[in-house]
This record gives C-alpha cells, structure tokens and sequence, in this order.
C-alpha cells in the first residue's frame, strides 16, 4: 500500500509542533514531498548497482538484489512502440509509447501537469527496460547496441540480426530496430519505470483561513510503506532549510544517516 500523505503531513507537523521548530505550508510540504521521494526513488537504482557490483558468492546477494527490485515494481510499467517511415523514410524507427498498458499518457518531458487530475492519468518516463518483439506470437527479447555496434554488426550476413535474434539502438526517445522487417502494429512491447507522481497533500481553506484536507485533490506517496520513517526524516531535514534551523537540519541528517546504515545492513 502507499504510504499516506495526510498521516506523513500530521506527522511532521506533530514533531516540529512538539520540538518549538515551526511551520511548514502545505505548498512547501507538497514541494519538499516531492524531492525527498524522488531522492529515495533514485537512490533505488545507485543501491542496485552497487550491489551487482558484490560478488555473487555473498549468501545474502539473491535477497538484497530481490529486496530493491521489489522496490523497484511499483514503478515498472510497459506499452507498445510505434513505427514511422515517414518522418525519415530512409531510417524508419519507433516511436516510444504514448499510453501506457494502464491508459496513462506518458510524459518524455519529465514535466508533471500543474493541476492534474486525481488520480492522475499521467506518468513520466524514467528508464528504458526490456524491449519485446512478438515474433510467431512469442516475446522475445531484443538485445541493446550501442551506435558502433549496432551499424558495425549489420554488415556480415554472419552477424546481422534476424527475426530470431533482432537488435535495436536508442537514442533520443527513439528505437531502430534491426531488422527493417519487424514494421508490424503491436509487435514492439517497450518495458520502463516511471517516476513517483508528485506528492500533493490537497486543501480548501476554512472560514478562518485554516487548511482543511481534501483527499479527492491529494496524491499519496507512492513508496513502498518500509520507506515511511525514511521519508519522514527526509522531510524533516529539508524542513529545517525552509525554517532555517541549523539544529533541526544537523538532527534529521544524523537520522537520515542511520537510517541508511541500519537499511544497507
């Protein structure tokens, strides 16, 4: 489940309530919301990499490596490519998806709409995953080339791709597929994650200018629930920047880095 924005809001609240620190706004919580998922979403794919990096012989590499793609799941996401040979008919490619298999329309400018609709109908682009050609109604994958490989390999009838064994390069939001056969409609299947939706802790305002919850304008965190007291802490430290505590900012980043140390363990 996600986690909740209200109960978080409260939350930190409650602490810089208790604490004496201050306030923050629901806008300045909406933003700092925003950035200290994304951190933490981010920080998903260096842990990754640094793991692959492990030796395989560690007892515990299948669990950690299980642990962050699990993590990972609930952003990944896919929908079909579309051909053109009419922009540059002499180097036809495809088109990365517009919707996704959820009916999202999907943001390659990174770019969330300001007021979307909640829930939100838009997703944006992270990382390309797997690339899927339906070849006799089977999936298969098809492998990733660089630009030097990719021309370099089409020239030997020895190494050249083939229906079986086809091959792409992608560059800017495009893929060039090889071979020039595959040109089907729903042939190509395009795998990716997606970024977290903006966090939005949604308000009206009471008769006494009081900010009142409104969750049918709200959007949750989306990371895993495990991420809760993570966040919190997060939030907390870019709440010492907005308030400018130096004391609030140097405790949260002390348990921020804790935190990190007792996850990693």
């Amino acid at each position: 489940m996600a986690i909740n924005v209200n109960q978080v809001y409260s939350t930190v609240l409650t602490i810089l309530n208790k604490e004496q620190r201050g306030y923050i706004t629901p806008d300045e919580f909406n933003k700092i919301s925003t950035q200290s998922q994304l951190e933490i979403f981010e920080q998903y794919f260096e842990d990754l990499n640094q793991q692959l990096r492990v030796p395989q012989a560690d007892v515990d590499y299948s669990d950690r490596i299980e642990n962050i793609d699990e993590r990972i799941a609930i952003f990944k996401t896919f929908g079909n490519a579309t051909y053109d040979n009419t922009t540059t008919p002499t180097n036809p490619f495809w088109n990365l998806p517009a919707i996704d298999s959820y009916g999202n329309t999907i943001l390659y400018s990174g770019v969330e709409p300001t007021n979307p609709p909640f829930p939100s109908t838009t997703v944006s682009f992270y990382r390309l995953g797997t690339i899927t050609y339906n070849y006799l109604g089977i999936p298969t994958e098809i492998q990733r080339l660089q630009r030097s490989d990719y021309y370099q390999i089409q020239k030997s009838p020895l190494t050249k791709a083939t229906n079986s064994f086809p091959n792409y390069l992608y560059e800017n939001n495009k893929l060039y597929i090889s071979p020039s056969t595959i040109v089907s409609a729903g042939d190509i299947t395009v795998d990716f994650v997606r970024k977290p939706r903006n966090v939005v802790w949604g308000y009206s305002l009471g008769q006494v200018g009081q900010y009142i919850y409104d969750p049918a304008t709200s959007q949750n965190f989306e990371l895993s629930e495990s991420e809760q007291t993570a966040l919190i802490i997060k939030i907390l430290l870019y709440a010492g920047v907005v308030i400018k505590d130096p004391q609030l900012i140097q405790v949260a980043a002390a348990e921020e880095q804790a935190t990190e140390i007792n996850q990693k363990s």
